[in-house]
């Protein structure tokens, strides 16, 4: 058992500036696109040079407004693009595994937006693909890549918690209803559970691993997506986790691990750049606090998933070390359950 530390680890990140930089197209210019590309200009040296959609017109206005030299209106012709290396999908999650394939059987590496597929068959399939290439493939879980996520992790692995027993997280919002947006169209992969909810999964499984028992309650929207799904886990070791996710309500997106010696609890917003304490329980607590002093804010944090993949792809590395495509396949395992007990699973 360790005992609780007086000061917190230092958090291990890919340096923002001064690595390897890659040459990035963009497949569809959405409102992720929109941020991710602004991270990487603003905070990092990566660089997007193209950008692809359906609309010819709306690809030539992303590209304009993000200084981009290339755009356009048909996704084979970024693909085919010689100047760039990697890809990033950014499209409705319905079309993740055609556009990543679509990369990938043009030689490039991509970067697919959360969930990399919308089942866990579609996942394994880009895995495959991209190992039968030999081209690097990853899921765009950007909080693995943040600094808390890192020093975290070190708590654990330091064993100051103890042995976890219990993680909470939650995230809901409210956003537009429209039936035939990309939140609620069934045919474009809507829904709580793939947008929202895949963040408190893929934290339940970083810290307790596969489940083995799976509960979920949900309810379903007139046009066929989850709206509001309550998830109960439990582990071999007996540990639990409680999960929800919503489009109903703006929730405060907190997370928290409680073990057996000390608890984390982050802050809400948990998905993206923030804190948390680290607080040994007991007659008036003991806290140790990690702050997110850097510039980086909200969406920023992308920045640092794009300067670490370069490196990995520097490196010679297919698969991330830090988020493995097996992982993400693993939490879309879950999901699919999830969603089967909903009743959203085609």
């Amino acid at each position: 058992m360790s005992t609780f530390p007086t000061f917190l680890p230092t958090a291990r990140v890919t340096p923002l500036r001064g690595g390897p930089v890659l040459r990035w197209g963009i497949l569809a210019p959405g409102d992720i696109a929109k941020d991710f590309v602004y991270a990487m200009h603003t905070h990092s040296d990566q660089r997007a040079v193209a950008v692809a959609g359906r609309s010819a017109e709306r690809a030539a206005a992303f590209a304009e407004r993000h200084g981009i030299l290339r755009s356009y209106g048909d996704h084979q012709a970024l693909v085919e693009d010689p100047e760039v290396d990697i890809v990033y999908v950014a499209s409705p999650h319905s079309e993740h595994k055609r556009l990543a394939l679509l990369a990938i059987a043009a030689g490039k590496h991509v970067l697919v937006e959360k969930p990399i597929g919308v089942t866990a068959a579609e996942a394994r399939e880009i895995r495959d693909a991209a190992a039968a290439a030999g081209v690097f493939a990853m899921e765009a879980m950007w909080t693995r890549y943040l600094p808390q996520t890192d020093v975290m992790l070190q708590l654990r692995d330091d064993g100051v918690l103890g042995d976890p027993r219990l993680v909470v997280a939650d995230f809901g919002t409210r956003g537009p209803t429209d039936p035939k947006g990309r939140i609620y169209n069934p045919e474009l992969a809507g829904g709580a559970l793939l947008d929202l909810g895949v963040y408190p999964l893929w934290f339940s499984q970083l810290w307790l691993g596969n489940p083995i028992s799976i509960n979920a309650f949900g309810s379903i929207t007139t046009t066929g997506v989850d709206e509001q799904t309550a998830i109960v886990l439990r582990y071999q070791t007996g540990a639990q986790a409680i999960l929800s996710t919503n489009l109903l309500a703006f929730t405060p997106a907190r997370a928290s691990i409680s073990g057996t010696e000390a608890r984390i609890e982050v802050n809400p917003w948990f998905a993206v750049p923030a804190g948390f304490e680290l607080v040994k329980p007991g007659k008036g607590d003991v806290r140790l606090q990690f702050l997110n002093d850097t510039p980086l804010q909200f969406r920023d944090g992308l920045a640092w998933e794009a300067a670490a993949v370069a490196q990995h792809i520097a490196d010679g590395i297919l698969d991330s070390p830090l988020h493995p495509l097996n992982f993400a396949i693993e939490v879309l395992e879950t999901m699919d359950e999830v969603r089967r007990q909903v009743g959203t699973m085609r």
